[in-house]
């Protein structure tokens, strides 16, 4: 009885002392943790795309390395940056803008309007009541959140900056494991396999292709869509596209799509009184809102098979959970567990 005590105590205290040192590790690396998890998300997700790096470039891992890094830079530090910047040298404008509404005439409705089901009839109304008494009172509400949003925005200058830093940090750490991938992949597989023996290494798979699901049919899917919208909104003359863009890129990961921007700027143009822009861009709008159900599927099955509904929800439910960092996290660790215990079900039962 004494030596089960003796072994209780000695198998208690070594669970403990060793959950003690994985919290002081975590509440250590608590900074660079937000960071670690993107980086780890990005490299999981474009590793064979860094294998084919290297095989082009002579066998090269740190050209290969290179490569991916300034890909990474290109597609979220320098836009990131830039959208933040023009939003910031542009206020004033913005500002000056949203009181020129005032002035600005608005043409009657079309005629197809009023047809449109449900809310068709209401819309042509406020339409044409806006048309006759001009936009005067619509700029009067429109500048009090127009300024105090730019000023909650330059008062929040420096917590960009702070996520401008976390990118940066996100592509040195992914740099570090592009450049130890095989390593870090053998001490994951040791590990899982030691919790759960082979079984752990079908994990590690599992785990990884739904890493690549939710990062080619979320995040590729955005970056074609607010690509795309903001070339039209480019060729068309909107004013402040690379802003636009950029919201367009996170209501796209919101799962919300570009269409709403896009829809916008159509309606903008058409009161300009720019008719074959505005129809354009109508088009264009269609034709880039309609990639949600037609990309997204097919990119997300290249990974694993997904339900939309699931990675729908873990970006919502990620975003209001850990913020901006959710999008990306939510999603992922959604589709880790699905995926997951839709492989442990599927096993058949241990006879007896």
């Amino acid at each position: 009885m004494n030596r089960r005590q003796g072994d209780l105590t000695h198998t208690t205290l070594a669970v403990l002392f060793i959950g003690g040192l994985i919290c002081a590790s975590l509440w250590i690396l608590r900074p660079f943790l937000g960071a670690l998890v993107w980086a780890a998300m990005v490299v999981v997700a474009t590793w064979p795309l860094m294998l084919r790096a290297q095989r082009l470039l002579w066998g090269k891992r740190w050209l290969a390395i290179a490569v991916m890094l300034v890909v990474m830079l290109l597609v979220f530090v320098i836009p990131f940056a830039l959208a933040v910047n023009s939003i910031i040298a542009h206020s004033d404008q913005i500002v000056g803008w949203a009181k020129s509404l005032g002035t600005l005439k608005l043409s009657p409705p079309p005629d197809w309007l009023h047809s449109v089901p449900f809310f068709g009839e209401k819309l042509d109304a406020v339409w044409r009541g806006y048309a006759a008494s001009g936009m005067a009172e619509l700029a009067a509400m429109l500048q009090p959140y127009a300024t105090g949003l730019l000023g909650w925005f330059a008062a929040q200058a420096g917590e960009f900056g702070l996520i401008g830093l976390q990118f940066l940090l996100t592509i040195v750490l992914a740099g570090v494991l592009y450049a130890q991938g095989e390593e870090a992949l053998s001490f994951v597989q040791r590990f899982l396999r030691r919790l759960a023996g082979e079984r752990g290494t079908a994990v590690a798979v599992l785990a990884g292709q739904a890493i690549r699901a939710v990062a080619l049919g979320v995040v590729v899917t955005a970056l074609v869509q607010s690509l795309m919208g903001g070339i039209g909104l480019a060729v068309v003359g909107v004013p402040f596209a690379a802003v636009l863009t950029a919201a367009m890129f996170l209501l796209a990961v919101a799962q919300i799509g570009a269409a709403p921007v896009l829809f916008c700027a159509t309606l903008w143009i058409y009161w300009t009184g720019d008719m074959a822009w505005a129809i354009a861009l109508l088009v264009w709008t269609i034709l880039v809102g309609s990639l949600d159900n037609i990309l997204r599927p097919i990119l997300i099955r290249q990974g694993a098979d997904l339900p939309l509904l699931l990675i729908f929800a873990g970006v919502i439910g990620g975003l209001i959970s850990f913020g901006l960092i959710g999008l990306f996290v939510g999603p992922v660790l959604l589709a880790v567990t699905y995926t997951l215990l839709d492989s442990w079900t599927r096993e058949p039962p241990p006879e007896h």
